[in-house]
């Protein structure tokens, strides 16, 4: 089979894939700051897709012009089917039931136990959920699903930073997200609690088929876990593809997130 072959091989793949999320010539500006500059990128379902950058490459303000935080100054974002700026209010607050975020800083509330947190996102979403009266079902759950069920009534204050991490991923787990977005899910751990977050990662998507979108700084987490990956650089999809052919590139550009 020569070469031509192999890569007709390879698009067709490539269109059969059903496309979670895809974002197209997107640009950002803040004054005479171009954050974004024609960025692009397609997340397929049932994928973990690893975004890498630098500080201040645009990765966040990528994040919130995919979940409608942020409107960019031209370019379109579309997750699920729907392009984000159509959408009126309503309509993005149950397409964002669809979507789970793991926020770098666990973003716990620290008022509240474990359970009241896992309860706070079901309060909007109890059609969704199929909810009556008893949340407790599933509260235990998620919280089975990452090995925390004895945590139920502590404090957030009572966690350490590696089962504060995996109960910010039970509350988004609850709400049976189609996307999950991973925002540097292993910063601030140490190598063995990296690890395990990494572990609990896989056998999510493994277990939920969830589409896994996860920006991090983290080398080794983007190993083990991408199965594809992109390199965010002057604003734009600068690099892409699998862990080994990146690594293992001659640019100068790409070659510098690799090094330690």
């Amino acid at each position: 089979m020569d070469t031509k072959q192999q890569t007709q091989i390879k698009e067709n793949k490539t269109l059969e894939k059903e496309v979670v999320i895809k974002i197209k010539d997107v640009y950002k500006s803040f004054g005479e700051n171009k954050v974004l500059n024609g960025f692009n990128m397609t997340l397929f379902k049932g994928e973990n897709l690893v975004v890498m950058g630098k500080s201040g490459s645009g990765k966040s303000v990528m994040i919130k012009c995919l979940v409608g935080l942020m409107k960019p100054d031209s370019g379109y974002v579309e997750i699920l089917g729907k392009q984000i700026n159509t959408l009126n209010q309503q309509e993005l607050d149950k397409l964002r039931s669809d979507i789970g975020f793991l926020f770098q800083g666990s973003a716990l509330y620290d008022s509240m136990t474990v359970r009241e947190n896992l309860e706070f996102p079901m309060r909007r979403h109890k059609e969704k959920l199929g909810i009556v009266k008893d949340t407790l079902p599933l509260v235990m759950e998620a919280l089975e699903n990452v090995g925390l069920a004895h945590t139920l009534d502590l404090m957030p204050a009572e966690l350490s930073g590696g089962m504060k991490r995996r109960v910010a991923l039970a509350r988004t787990l609850i709400l049976k997200p189609k996307v999950i977005l991973y925002d540097e899910p292993t910063s601030g751990l140490d190598p063995i609690t990296s690890k395990e977050i990494i572990e609990l990662m896989r056998s999510i998507q493994k277990k939920y088929g969830t589409s896994s979108l996860i920006i991090t700084h983290d080398v080794d987490c983007a190993r083990v876990i991408s199965e594809r990956m992109i390199l965010l650089v002057d604003g734009i999809n600068y690099a892409e593809g699998s862990f080994s052919e990146l690594s293992n590139s001659k640019d100068p550009k790409v070659d510098a997130f690799f090094k330690k």
